[in-house]
C-alpha cells in the first residue's frame, strides 16, 4: 500500500554521493515548458534515479505500456554527479502534479524535505508563462525567494517585469521555492514565455540555454532544438491559415456592400 505521499528512497544521499548539489524541478504544466527542460536534462546527463514518488494525490489510474503492462503514476528524481566546474544535480520530474490543493502543498513539502535530505545548495523550478497569443522570439522571466539572485539571473538573460507573473506561481514550481524560503534556501523560478495553447519545445529551449549559462553545463541540446524548429514550421503554418481566413472574412465583408 502507499501512504498519501509515499517517498521511497532507492539510494540514500549518502550512498548518492553528492556534494551540496542543485535541485531542479520540471513537472507537467503550461506548455509542458519546464517538464521538457529536465526530462531533457535525465537523457542527455548521465543520471541516476534515487527517488520515487507515489501518492493518494495523483490521478486514480494506471498507465499500461505496449506490453499490457500497468504502472501506478509516480514522480522520480534522478541524480546527477558533475566533472568540472558544474554542480551536482538532483532532477525532478515526473507525469504528473496533485488534483488537489492539499496534494500540491503535501507533495511540496516532500520535495523540500528531499531537498533538505540531500543538502541541496539551490532550488530552480521550471515552468511556462502562458500569454495567450503565438510568440515567435520566447524569453525567460524570473521570480526569486532570495533578493541575492536577481544580478546574477539578469547576467543570465532572465527578466524581471513589474507584477508578473500577474496571477502569481501556481503549482510545484511557485510552492517549491516559496516554502524553501522558510527553510533558508535559495531559490528561483524559470518561466519561458509562451502561447499556453499547446507542447512548446521552443520556450522549452529559451530556459535551457537559461539553465545551461547559470550551471556551466555542457551538454547537446540537438534534440530540442530539432523539436523546437518544427514547433517553428507549425506557427508558421498557423499565422499562414490565420492570413488567409482574415483576406477571406475582409472580402467577405466587401461583398456585403453589393445587393
Amino acid at each position: 500500500m502507499i501512504e498519501r505521499v509515499d517517498v521511497r528512497y532507492i539510494k540514500t544521499p549518502k550512498q548518492a554521493g553528492l556534494e551540496n548539489p542543485v535541485m531542479i524541478e520540471g513537472l507537467p504544466g503550461i506548455g509542458h515548458v519546464g517538464k521538457l527542460v529536465a526530462d531533457h536534462l535525465v537523457k542527455v546527463l548521465e543520471v541516476e534515479k534515487v527517488v520515487e514518488l507515489y501518492s493518494h494525490h495523483f490521478p486514480p489510474q494506471v498507465m499500461v505500456d505496449e506490453k499490457g503492462i500497468v504502472k501506478l503514476p509516480k514522480n522520480e528524481i534522478y541524480a546527477y554527479r558533475a566533472e568540472g566546474q558544474s554542480p551536482d544535480l538532483l532532477i525532478l520530474v515526473g507525469d504528473y502534479q496533485s488534483i488537489s490543493n492539499e496534494g500540491h502543498f503535501e507533495l511540496a513539502n516532500a520535495y523540500i524535505k528531499i531537498a533538505k535530505d540531500f543538502e541541496v545548495s539551490r532550488i530552480y523550478t521550471l515552468g511556462g508563462y502562458g500569454v495567450g497569443k503565438l510568440i515567435e522570439e520566447p524569453y525567460v522571466i524570473g521570480a526569486v525567494n532570495d533578493e541575492t539572485l536577481f544580478e546574477e539571473l539578469k547576467r543570465h538573460g532572465v527578466k524581471f517585469e513589474n507584477g508578473e507573473p500577474a496571477g502569481g506561481i501556481i503549482g510545484a514550481a511557485g510552492l517549491i521555492i516559496g516554502l524553501a524560503m522558510l527553510e533558508g534556501i535559495p531559490s528561483a523560478c524559470l518561466m519561458g514565455t509562451t502561447s499556453g495553447y499547446m507542447v512548446d519545445p521552443k520556450s522549452a529551449k529559451a530556459v535551457l540555454d537559461v539553465l545551461i549559462k547559470l550551471l556551466n553545463l555542457e551538454i547537446s541540446v540537438e534534440d530540442l532544438e530539432e523539436r523546437a524548429k518544427e514547433m517553428e514550421r507549425l506557427i508558421s503554418q498557423i499565422k499562414e491559415m490565420q492570413e488567409a481566413q482574415m483576406v477571406q472574412f475582409k472580402g467577405d465583408e466587401d461583398l456585403r456592400y453589393f445587393r
